[in-house]
């Protein structure tokens, strides 16, 4: 897998909350043309895109921020969790209330609250940019 892509309505805030999580920014660019529009099936697209990349350089997010066409709602804002589509984006964590912590001064909420799995992990799902929903996981023992 090369990336997983994600529509934000604001780009900044977006890499704001990603590189919280520890993931650096490897790139920015406008994309648009002929090109662009045969790529995705839609007409005069112009967008910016933030490439952020994870610390072990294995794992890459794409953000995008369309300016056109504008972007239209997929449904209900904040969605709950089964609802059919991208599920989740999981990232391993060493400290999770400390990174709940910081991500809430980015706007992020709990989903529903940190639980134990056993003795394997502390888990939790906040939601953040655009109400995407990230799980962090940090490893017990």
């Amino acid at each position: 897998m090369d990336n997983v892509g994600i529509v934000v309505d604001d780009l900044e805030a977006a890499i704001a909350f990603f590189t919280e999580l520890g993931m650096e920014l490897e790139g920015r660019a406008q994309i648009e043309g002929p090109w662009a529009d045969r790529t995705v099936g839609l007409d005069g697209v112009r967008c910016d895109i933030a490439m952020m990349r994870t610390p072990d350089g294995h794992g890459r997010l794409e953000l995008a921020k369309y300016h056109s066409p504008a972007p239209i709602g997929a449904g209900p804002h904040n969605p709950p969790h089964n609802t059919p589509g991208m599920h989740r984006v999981m990232f391993a964590v060493d400290d999770i209330e400390d990174v709940v912590a910081r991500l809430r001064t980015h706007g992020a909420e709990l989903v529903g609250e940190l639980a134990r799995y056993g003795d394997s992990y502390r888990l939790c799902y906040v939601r953040g940019p655009a109400g995407i929903i990230v799980g962090l996981a940090e490893q017990l023992g």
